[in-house]
């Protein structure tokens, strides 16, 4: 009866700790934590390098009309390895393209405090190339890849808007498919910059059909850890999604816009608000499966990393739930 009696009282104590913490962790975050995200900018980083005058022009912004058909974001830390593979594929694909068609774009290279090669890589393609199609924004200080990708296209002249990891694991001709199913969703039968520009619409490349080969890869303890990510992507924010992770996503620009001003996480996780945003403002997202294939170098640190994002979904679904992120719904 006395251990009986010791076992109810510490699970009393446990339950009743476990709630005064959580009462705090909620008044901490309702005190401490702004409703609406604030974009930290050094002067440096709203100019790019233009080889043709020899000197650093302003970065378009999001908020001004487009003016090219597609802007394609490519983060990159430390990337001086993978990136250039991953630039020639995606350059050969739209020079052959605007050769053929009336069709303008730009690649923006985002550096995120790299502390290796990465800008004089992206450099060499801006020379060769030109400003008007690749420019590179180099950040003071690492931002994570939200925050990259963020930047990038707070800073693109784009109508639809492309981000692409720079490790060039997803084909980027199957970019192809995802405008299709883009132009579909907005019910747009032209290229005009203004119309496209204005749709709602998402749409991601996915993985998700290549899951069961990848399972049979995987270690059981590291397949433990993707369902439970999955769980808790489900449980607490994006339903109806399978794969919120591949980093080959298209918007129209009205959709970017209204997204990534909203957008607070800059971390791995920063995809899955994103989608939550865009659920929840009732914007069309489809899935559309693209080629992808495991490029050697990951910045990702599996176990490490699907902890913290696990941790950042709770937070997510908390802090909206509580108000202490809002949305801005009137854009």
């Amino acid at each position: 009866m006395d251990i009986i009696s010791i076992l109810f009282d510490l699970f009393t104590y446990g339950v009743f700790t476990t709630l005064v913490g959580f009462v705090v962790l909620v008044i901490i975050l309702m005190i401490f934590t702004k409703p609406y995200p604030i974009v930290d900018r050094f002067k440096e980083e709203e100019t790019f390098y233009d080889p043709t005058t020899k000197s650093r022009q302003m970065f378009y912004q999001l908020d001004q009309p487009s003016q090219v058909h597609l802007s394609v974001i490519v983060p990159a830390y430390n990337e001086e390895e993978r990136l250039p593979p991953m630039l020639d594929e995606a350059i050969e694909f739209l020079e052959d393209r605007s050769q053929k068609q009336s069709f303008k774009y730009e690649i923006i290279v985002v550096s995120d405090g790299s502390s290796d090669r990465t800008v004089s890589v992206a450099e060499k393609y801006v020379e060769k190339y030109g400003s008007n199609k690749i420019r590179c924004l180099q950040l003071v200080k690492n931002r994570g890849k939200g925050g990259a990708v963020k930047l990038g296209i707070l800073s693109c002249r784009g109508a639809s808007i492309l981000f692409a990891d720079a490790d060039g694991a997803s084909k980027f001709e199957d970019l192809e498919k995802l405008e299709i199913a883009l132009m579909e969703l907005i019910k747009c039968q032209s290229q005009q910059l203004q119309e496209i520009s204005n749709g709602s619409a998402i749409v991601i490349g996915s993985r998700a059909h290549l899951e069961e080969e990848s399972l049979a890869k995987r270690s059981f303890f590291r397949n433990i850890l993707m369902y439970g990510f999955h769980f808790l992507v489900w449980l607490f924010t994006v339903k109806g999604i399978r794969d919120t992770q591949c980093g080959f996503k298209l918007f129209t620009r009205n959709t970017a816009r209204i997204c990534f001003e909203n957008l607070h996480v800059n971390r791995w996780a920063f995809d899955v608000e994103l989608l939550y945003i865009a659920q929840k403002l009732n914007i069309p997202i489809t899935e559309i499966s693209v080629r992808w294939t495991e490029i050697e170098g990951s910045k990702v640190t599996p176990v490490l990393s699907w902890i913290q994002m696990g941790c950042d979904l709770g937070l997510i679904w908390l802090k909206y739930k509580i108000g202490a992120w809002r949305l801005k719904r009137n854009n």
